[in-house]
């Protein structure tokens, strides 16, 4: 099982790739760019959405999240544009993928506004300190 489970992480990792390549080919419409850098951002962000120390929560965010995002991408990506890309990931496999920073950012900004929000709702304004 445990094997299996590293053959999955591999074929993950490799789509990741062959994504970051179509992404950055010519050929991609600018919808499935702008999905596909949601993805990569949030796939290539040191932060998670949901943190991984949160007990079952934390790595459904890996194990459902990002491939149906992933799946998503690929349904958006001309089936041609994809097929090179996957051949391409291929050939520079074990090559790392940069880090995001924008990408934390993003998660960062997600994460201060429902910060904010459960504030706004659960701690009403007049209660404030200063008010």
């Amino acid at each position: 099982m445990i094997e299996r489970l590293k053959a999955w992480a591999r074929r993950l990792k490799r789509e990741l790739l062959a994504l970051y390549l179509a992404y950055r080919g010519p050929h991609t419409p600018w919808y499935a760019r702008i999905w596909a850098a949601l993805v990569l951002a949030y796939a290539l962000s040191p932060l998670d959405l949901i943190p991984d120390f949160i007990p079952v929560l934390g790595l459904l965010d890996d194990a459902v999240l990002l491939p149906l995002g992933i799946w998503v991408a690929v349904r958006l990506i001309p089936p041609a544009v994809m097929a090179a890309a996957r051949q391409e990931a291929l050939t520079r496999e074990g090559e790392r993928l940069p880090v995001s920073l924008p990408g934390a950012a993003v998660i960062a900004l997600l994460w201060a506004a429902a910060l904010w929000w459960a504030l706004q709702a659960f701690w009403p304004a007049s209660s404030w300190p200063g008010r």
